[in-house]
């Protein structure tokens, strides 16, 4: 397939006409291929472009999370189909591929318009061959029924973890991963329910912020299980809340609202605390953070290094009267210039959002096991500076959305064991304290590692840490 693009002459037209909501799926689905785009922030822009009623809405996001969540499976399946390696193969057609396999092996589609479409969005992407070669594969694919497909599939790995990274569509470097997180506090033997929940959508998750709105105003929405902030609604547009269209409640999965409030509800809040939030893009923790700052008589301070991020953390605070300065330090750096000048930090590290993927399905496919190496180095080094801008009887929380072990429990142990006057509090006593019920956590020692398949939540991590009087 490489190559026929260049050798054979683009149609002047499509051979047919294509739904909405099918291009504006293989348009994110190229985007996040092509210039790494996150779906979750470019889908809803499409579907706005678009102007696409609520059934095509919600047609258009199933095929492009679903597409991206099955990806590595529907891989698998035209490996098989096309009797070539899908490396062979045109990166657009691939996608195209992708999107039709999607549609004829887990949704309720009539065969004819999965192929028929698919077709032509091959012809708008690569050439008459192109096109042929994609009738060709999902007609064969359409031959067989989706269990007989999953057999074949399923005949051939060599290991258990090779099966689970099948199945479930997970790179095998992250079911091993999960393994090992999951075996640090017992409970190993939830491996496979974490990886089906990994790819089921989440319910929509929004935070009241405290002292501008409250759960009540969001009617129709269901009370949340843990967070006292949180409600959670089945589907439909936030916006059309007052409070979440006013900036006075926001969209947050529940896990990143106990992070904040661990830390924010650690201890009693003494008027003229000052709060840093080190790595604040794009600005949801800081809201948050700002409101219960706010109420307890504290100021909070924002930083985020990436201009158009510090922008974002703007914007998320400029809900309040008199919003949280926002700075624009690399965070490596605040502790040599800032030391001793904080009573309660959060950082909020950058990782490879292992913990989402049931919100960002692509980060699966677009992370190596190298840049875990990478963002662990970055991790310790924004928790040293963040240390060293700790006032006495300060205290930080650590946080990641991501269970790897190599972005929590190594980071924290490194970087402690070379740092005096440091104590680890016990995190999950904490939020025992915050929670409306309590939180079922494996043996986790002081920190929280919050779960998809446990806690209806994103895997975050969560670790409180206090410096010395």
């Amino acid at each position: 397939m490489r190559g026929e693009r260049r050798r054979d002459a683009r149609p002047p037209a499509p051979v047919g006409r294509v739904q909405p909501a099918r291009r504006v799926a293989i348009e994110v689905i190229m985007a996040v291929r092509e210039s790494d785009a996150y779906a979750n922030l470019l889908l809803p822009v499409k579907l706005e472009r678009a102007r696409l009623g609520q059934q095509d809405a919600a047609l258009a996001t199933e095929l492009t999370y679903g597409t991206l969540r099955q990806q590595g499976y529907y891989d698998a399946v035209i490996r098989l189909a096309a009797n070539r390696p899908t490396e062979e193969i045109d990166s657009p057609i691939l996608d195209v591929l992708r999107l039709g396999a999607h549609q004829l092996l887990s949704m309720r589609v009539a065969q004819h318009a999965a192929v028929d479409e698919s077709v032509s969005l091959a012809h708008e992407v690569g050439t008459r061959s192109a096109a042929g070669f994609v009738n060709g594969v999902l007609r064969t694919i359409s031959r067989s029924t989706p269990d007989e497909w999953r057999a074949r599939v399923m005949a051939s790995p060599r290991s258990d973890d090779e099966r689970l990274s099948l199945e479930h569509s997970h790179p095998v470097w992250v079911v091993r991963a999960f393994r090992r997180a999951l075996a640090a506090e017992g409970r190993a033997e939830e491996l496979e329910d974490l990886l089906i929940a990994d790819n089921f959508a989440p319910r929509v998750s929004l935070v009241a912020l405290p002292g501008l709105a409250t759960i009540a105003e969001i009617r129709g929405a269901q009370k949340a299980k843990y967070s006292p902030l949180a409600a959670v609604s089945d589907g439909g547009d936030p916006g059309l809340w007052p409070a979440v269209d006013e900036g006075r409640a926001r969209v947050q999965d529940e896990g990143s609202q106990l992070a904040a409030l661990a830390l924010s509800r650690a201890k009693p809040i003494v008027p003229g605390e000052r709060w840093l939030d080190l790595c604040a893009g794009p600005g949801g923790k800081a809201a948050l953070l700002a409101a219960e700052a706010l109420e307890g008589g504290a100021t909070l301070v924002a930083n985020e290094v990436t201009p158009a991020r510090a922008e974002l953390v703007r914007k998320a605070l400029s809900v309040f009267a008199d919003p949280p300065q926002v700075l624009e330090f690399d965070g490596r750096t605040v502790g040599a210039r800032l030391p001793g000048q904080f009573d309660r930090i959060l950082i909020d590290a950058p990782c490879t959002g292992l913990g989402a993927l049931r919100r960002r399905p692509e980060a699966r496919w677009r992370k190596q096991p190298k840049d875990v190496a990478e963002l662990a180095v970055l991790q310790a080094e924004l928790l040293e500076s963040g240390l060293t801008a700790l006032a006495p009887g300060g205290i930080l929380a650590y946080v990641t959305c991501s269970p790897h072990l190599a972005e929590t429990r190594v980071v924290l142990d490194t970087v402690l064991a070379k740092t005096d006057g440091i104590v680890r509090l016990d995190t999950p006593s904490v939020l025992a304290g915050v929670t409306k019920r309590p939180l079922d956590l494996g043996d986790t020692g002081l920190h929280v590692q919050l779960w998809p398949h446990r806690h209806g939540t994103d895997a975050m991590f969560i670790c409180l840490m206090q410096r010395s009087l």
